[in-house]
């Protein structure tokens, strides 16, 4: 072997695999079908794998109830520290029937022994993101208009979302008719909260502050050194599991990962993860290959 060709082996093997090569093959060690959108608000970084495909989405499409709150609250429409009553009845989108939530499947049981009484929007809101209250986000949602949602997130261009209605309508599951979301759309959301443009500084800088405060940390943080401070919402149902953030590292960046696939919520954390640690690393070291 000539010696040309061997120092050229020798430059291909000590040159780094791309962040999308490592991404790619992290995703099909773990057998998961993934979307991943990564963005650093600098704009000089940026990482999209299979980010417009279509994906259930889940708790993530509680962020465009959150930014909605806001701004109809910055319209003067509503107040945050309105009280609305916690009911468990919702109507269909199919036929208008009545549904109740099962306590049993949501993450936050607290809620549930306040019906009858009043809590303040504001209050709702932060459980809705913080502890990821299904009744809550219904209760928002019924009060803000699921119209109302749709149009805010066409306003700030994050077209791949789509929020048709709230959680648990069994008969809109059976149709087919969910919530869905691109790995594209939910960064869009979320650069948008970074830079003060969902609804303005004050109340993204808010809205930033609920995300941080989220309890689920299995995901995008913890493939971040400690410490390291993330605004993000998780979302998670049979076989689905996503992770979607604001990272902010020396050079802040969104961050979105969408998975789906694997019944081991702790195989889909780990992957989450494992991404999470990926882009980092190459964030940290700015060896991003687009």
């Amino acid at each position: 072997m000539s010696a040309l060709l061997l120092l050229m082996l020798a430059q291909h093997a000590a040159t780094p695999r791309s962040l999308e090569q490592q991404v790619r093959e992290a995703i099909s060690a773990a057998g998961a079908e993934a979307a991943v959108a990564y963005w650093t608000l600098d704009g000089r970084d940026a990482l999209f794998v299979a980010a417009d495909d279509t994906f259930h989405a889940a708790s993530t499409m509680k962020v465009p109830v959150m930014i909605e709150l806001y701004a109809q609250a910055r319209a003067g429409r509503l107040a945050l520290d309105d009280p609305l009553t916690v009911t468990n009845t919702f109507r269909s989108i199919v036929d208008g029937s009545p549904y109740g939530l099962d306590e049993k499947d949501d993450s936050d049981k607290t809620l549930y022994g306040a019906i009858g009484e009043s809590r303040t929007l504001r209050e709702l809101c932060r459980a809705m993101i913080v502890v990821s209250s299904n009744l809550a986000t219904n209760l928002l949602i019924e009060r803000l208009g699921v119209e109302n949602i749709r149009r805010t997130v066409t306003r700030l261009g994050a077209h791949g979302m789509q929020v048709l209605r709230g959680v648990e309508d069994a008969k809109a599951f059976a149709q087919g008719r969910n919530n869905t979301t691109t790995a594209r759309a939910l960064l869009t959301l979320l650069e948008r909260l970074a830079r003060g443009e969902a609804v303005d500084r004050a109340s993204d800088a808010e809205m930033i502050d609920v995300l941080q405060a989220q309890t689920f940390a299995e995901g995008i943080p913890a493939g971040l050194p400690g410490g390291t401070r993330v605004a993000h919402k998780t979302g998670s149902i049979t076989r689905i599991h996503h992770d979607a953030g604001i990272v902010y590292a020396p050079r802040p960046y969104v961050l979105v990962v969408l998975v789906r696939g694997l019944d081991d919520r702790t195989k889909s954390a780990e992957l989450i993860a494992a991404v999470s640690r990926l882009v980092y690393e190459a964030h940290a070291s700015r060896r991003v290959s687009r």
